[in-house]
């Protein structure tokens, strides 16, 4: 099959065919060079010996990029999706004995992972009213972190209700984003409504006030401090924004004036 072949075949893909296959991204630690993957998630991971953590590999660097500043403080963290439960260690092994972490998942079974780690509620991502109940319940949240169906959209509807009730100065994450390119996940190519576009519609919410009259006022703003996206990882902080002023430093001096 020549180069031609292969691109058609590619897109066709991304456009809605089948999967790709995964075989090719599934390997045995024993059987990988951990070198490259330093960092505190990293030494975590590594080294767990609990319940399993299910992980792409790449990650591990980028989750300290995004929550090492919560490391050791009274951070309130959701993750969605809990699978067998060894994340929830991950996390309290990372931000420490004063954080608050929840996870929610659909499947009951994953209940038994609640404890020490972290606590455990029953439900689906895309249920409002047990959603808005696990944040009381938590008393507000710093970080959420989407790893529950992948589903694009169930991913609208927990960043829907879930971020206007983050903190300011919070994080919500989405990964395994690469989903957004498969049919079985609502996902294609530019396909409306998906994770990928959807993050890219608020991308143009951070910067309306730029193209619509009147909307450089603080109640105008969308809370929107930064959207950085990574191989299958978005993060978008939340923070209540200031109306955009462009000045000069030092303010010039006006015209000497001169006496007749």
């Amino acid at each position: 099959m020549d180069r031609k072949s292969d691109d058609m075949d590619a897109q066709a893909n991304a456009d809605g065919g089948t999967l790709p296959d995964l075989s090719e991204f599934v390997a045995s630690l024993e059987t990988i060079d951990t070198s490259p993957y330093t960092g505190r998630c990293a030494e975590i991971f590594f080294a767990n010996t609990g319940p399993g953590i299910l992980k792409w590999l790449h990650y591990l660097p980028i989750y300290d990029r995004l929550f090492g500043q919560y490391a050791g403080r009274p951070v309130r963290m959701l993750e969605i999706g809990v699978l067998a439960g060894g994340s929830l260690h991950m996390w309290r092994t990372y931000f420490g004995p004063l954080a608050t972490i929840f996870g929610i998942d659909i499947n009951p079974d994953c209940a038994k992972y609640g404890g020490t780690a972290g606590q455990v509620r029953i439900g689906s991502q895309d249920d409002p009213d047990f959603l808005r109940a696990v944040v009381a319940e938590m008393g507000g949240i710093d970080i959420v972190l989407d790893d529950g169906s992948h589903i694009a959209s169930h991913q609208r509807a927990s960043f829907d209700v879930l971020f206007p009730l983050l903190n300011d100065g919070g994080l919500y994450v989405i990964e395994d984003l690469h989903t957004a390119y498969w049919p079985d996940y609502e996902g294609g190519l530019k396909r409306s409504g998906t994770g990928i576009e959807f993050l890219k519609d608020k991308i143009d919410a951070m910067h309306e006030h730029y193209v619509a009259n009147g909307a450089n006022r603080p109640e105008r703003m969308a809370p929107i401090a930064s959207i950085q996206f990574f191989d299958s990882i978005a993060a978008v902080e939340k923070r209540k924004q200031l109306p955009r002023r462009l000045a000069i430093s030092p303010s010039p001096k006006p015209p000497a004036t001169t006496e007749n």
